[in-house]
């Protein structure tokens, strides 16, 4: 399973540990994902996404369909087919 969000593309970053003593570790910022299931009215049809926070956070200001559309001018390939009812 992959950890990087379908709409934003946020992916796992590396980085370090870092002690008290000031010893440096490597370690993996992971994306705070979630799956969710949203319902598009437009094109009365269920999809579910694998989302960052962030994502929802968006969603939730402009709506999902809104949402995908914007993606969809920009070129970004969401896995997402908006069908036309």
């Amino acid at each position: 399973m992959s950890k990087v969000c379908q709409l934003t593309g946020k992916r796992p970053i590396s980085g370090n540990n870092v002690s008290h003593s000031n010893r440096k570790t490597r370690r993996r910022f992971l994306p705070n994902l979630h799956k969710k299931r949203y319902f598009i009215p437009e094109t009365d049809q269920w999809i579910e996404l694998k989302l960052s926070t962030h994502a929802m956070r968006t969603i939730n200001k402009l709506g999902i369909y809104a949402y995908l559309k914007r993606l969809e001018q920009k070129g970004v390939d969401t896995g997402v087919e908006l069908k036309a009812h």
